[in-house]
């Protein structure tokens, strides 16, 4: 496994107005208004070998494109610079910088030797202010890390200049499709946040459903068709083995999702005609009943503390959003606007819920305060479904497909102030995403 040592980390505290200050310490300040991107700089990280140069150009690519793709900042390109950056070590020229406007500026170096061993030194510097911005970073690993290196080194820029936890330097587990729309094709996949370095954990003989990350990244769980009915599986990510989760014959079983401990699991049973929320430790397979109304209980999800359970039911005629306690009891409705609630998953930094909405024809991924309150929907589309969380709180990615014989499903995400919307890349169509926590 990559090693990393990290030297020193900084990160500065500041908190939200929409403006990028100037006179003062360099920082973006977030709000839901308008944000003016940062403008930075990210010369190719220097190196005294053609192997450490190719990956020098790498990092700083990738560490441009985390950036610039959270709508906060805007890249200033290498053919603007008046310096250039020779040595990691000399005195940087600020008004240089400073007369391309380049408010942050990124420097690193790489050391690459013939053991395929990788050393990655970066520093931040605020330009205006004439100052480096916290102290720097030292990153030991493989040279087949570089691209997580890479994340670990906007992860600090972006925490240093937003004040905000990262989210870079994680995955995504999803459903990967192909085939036509009445013959897909599913199997579970699983790849870096930006939709780089994917890899297959299931093949496609069977259907697969809805995967759930561990708290630790370690595992998944998923719903799969293989023996023709619906059954709970968890797997091992590093080995790729998985075990079934017990259930009873007849008994379909979905829609599962860790607790915070990662020894509980939510879940829904279908037995006679109705859908009924389970609780299960996962070790000892002992499973407890926690909703008992003669209606559809599915699509739960843990409170970050472990508290309360969000999901989704239509006890009251149609699909709506419901809050109990985690060990079962008395539930709150928490939706009240015109259409249908599902998916509901509660943030990690505990303050919202992400869900999807059926509205009026359209479908929408939105967010709410976990007392129903402060609704606002981010995205509308055709079908717009299952939300997951970034590990920060800050980012949501979900499902978006399109109509017609020829539709296809693709991953979006968007931020939870509604802006800047954008496509993941993925090689196949995609669906069905949850994000991990940050790894280690």
């Amino acid at each position: 496994m990559m090693r990393y040592v990290l030297s020193l980390l900084v990160a500065l505290a500041f908190w939200v107005a929409p403006v990028v200050a100037q006179d003062g310490p360099l920082r973006i300040e977030i709000t839901e208004g308008v944000i003016e991107p940062l403008p930075f700089a990210a010369p190719d990280f220097v190196s005294d070998n053609a192997t450490g140069a190719d990956l020098g150009r790498k990092i700083a690519d990738v560490v441009a494109a985390d950036l610039t793709g959270t709508g906060l900042f805007r890249e200033i390109q290498p053919d603007a610079f008046i310096s250039r950056v020779t040595s990691f070590s000399s005195p940087v020229q600020f008004a240089d910088w400073k007369a391309i406007n380049a408010q942050a500026l990124i420097t690193g170096a790489v050391t690459a030797d013939g053991s395929g061993k990788l050393v990655v030194r970066f520093r931040l510097y605020d330009v205006f202010a004439g100052q480096e911005l916290g102290q720097g970073l030292q990153l030991e690993g493989t040279q087949d890390g570089w691209r997580r290196m890479a994340h670990k080194v906007a992860d600090q820029v972006y925490s240093r200049i937003t004040g905000e936890a990262p989210y870079f330097d994680s995955r995504v587990v999803f459903v990967a499709e192909s085939g036509p729309k009445d013959q897909r094709s599913k199997r579970l996949a699983i790849m870096d946040y930006d939709g780089a370095n994917v890899s297959y954990l299931t093949d496609s003989a069977s259907i697969v459903l809805a995967p759930r990350f561990s708290p630790d990244g370690k595992r998944v769980l998923y719903t799969s068709y293989e023996s023709g009915f619906p059954r709970i599986y968890v797997m091992d990510v590093g080995s790729v083995q998985r075990r079934v989760l017990e259930s009873q014959d007849g008994q379909m079983s979905f829609a599962p999702r860790f607790g915070p401990d990662g020894r509980a699991v939510l879940y829904s049973v279908s037995r006679g005609g109705n859908t009924d929320l389970y609780r299960m430790d996962i070790d000892s397979g002992a499973s407890t009943r926690l909703t008992t109304a003669p209606s559809i209980e599915t699509a739960p999800s843990f409170s970050p503390d472990g508290s309360r359970i969000v999901f989704e039911s239509d006890r009251s005629g149609t699909p709506q959003l419901y809050v109990m306690p985690a060990g079962g009891g008395e539930a709150q409705r928490i939706s009240f606007g015109q259409g249908r609630y599902g998916t509901p998953v509660w943030s990690p930094r505990g303050d919202l819920i992400a869900f999807t909405k059926q509205s009026k024809g359209r479908f929408h991924i939105g967010v709410m305060r976990t007392d129903g309150s402060e609704e606002r929907l981010l995205t509308a589309s055709f079908l717009d479904e299952g939300p997951t969380w970034s590990p920060n709180g800050r980012v949501i990615m979900f499902t978006r497909e399109t109509q017609g014989a020829q539709g296809s499903a693709s991953l979006y995400s968007v931020d939870i102030t509604g802006r800047n919307l954008r496509q993941v890349a993925t090689t196949t169509g995609a669906s069905d995403p949850s994000w991990s926590p940050l790894q280690d």
